[in-house]
């Protein structure tokens, strides 16, 4: 399913943090709203991931790395930022325009508003509210580069033929090329976490902002992303659990032979 119309076109925002990793058409990171600073991202077996705190509001932030306008439909805990849907990449996103960055500080309620995005436990996450708890813990953007009509074909002006039936020519020819060619299929690049649900973290549905946007006309270059990323989260002692965080060495080290004669009575 092709959709090119009610895209978002984000406002650029000056001073954006930095990303936390570059890939080829943008930029993302996961930013705290508390510092300003981006999240550390640690890689485990061709993953991302950086630890949360429950409590602790976050940003989303994507930058596009493009000379050109694109679209970013992202998705928090396998839901839409924009629409409120059970994600999938054909559905609206942001759009930005030529290396322009933007921080989606919550879930969208409105071309004025949003919901504050802060990291919670599992039972209090909007995922777990809507019924919707399977794929907390991953923060996802696909990006989708706009069609671009191609450029007419140029014909040599006929020997044979007047000025005027060269013209014609010519201009039939440019009628023909501009013909929009066929999108090719899309495909769903989501996959779900197999974690005990217990000992997850997701994101809240928080206090209302501002956030100020508008809507924008976008047609898709193809139905399917030109790129999909995605940064895992969980809090950072169930990140340490499972090696993907290293440990923090102990502060002291017992000793074999501390000193002292011989057995003293313990504490009555």
């Amino acid at each position: 399913m092709k959709r090119s119309a009610a895209a978002i076109a984000a406002f650029v925002l000056a001073g954006a943090a930095l990303p936390a990793a570059a890939q080829q058409l943008v930029d993302l990171a996961v930013i705290s709203r508390a510092t300003g600073e981006r999240a550390p991202v640690y890689h485990h077996q061709g993953r991302m991931y950086v630890a949360g705190t429950p409590g602790e509001r976050y940003a989303v932030y994507v930058a596009n790395r493009t000379s050109a306008r694109i679209m970013t439909v992202v998705s928090v805990d396998g839901i839409n930022a924009v629409t409120g849907e059970t994600a999938s990449p054909d559905q609206n996103g942001y759009v930005l325009g030529a290396h322009q960055s933007f921080e989606i500080t919550g879930w969208r309620k409105s071309t004025s508003e949003v919901a504050a995005f802060y990291f919670t436990q599992l039972p209090d996450s909007y995922a777990a509210r809507t019924d919707r708890p399977d794929n907390v813990g991953v923060i996802g953007v696909a990006v989708f580069r706009e069609y671009q009509p191609p450029r007419p074909a140029v014909l040599p002006r006929p020997y044979a033929r007047s000025d005027g039936a060269a013209r014609e020519a010519e201009s039939s020819a440019a009628d023909a090329t501009g013909a929009p060619a066929a999108s090719a299929p899309g495909e769903s690049t989501a996959e779900r976490r197999s974690l005990n649900r217990q000992e997850r973290i997701g994101t809240g549905h928080g206090e209302r902002e501002r956030s100020d946007v508008v809507y924008t006309q976008f047609r898709r270059a193809t139905s399917y992303a030109s790129e999909t990323i995605a940064i895992y989260y969980d809090t950072r002692a169930n990140l340490v659990a499972r090696g993907i965080v290293p440990g923090t060495a102990p502060v002291s080290t017992p000793a074999p032979f501390p000193g002292g004669r011989f057995v003293p009575d313990p504490r009555s």
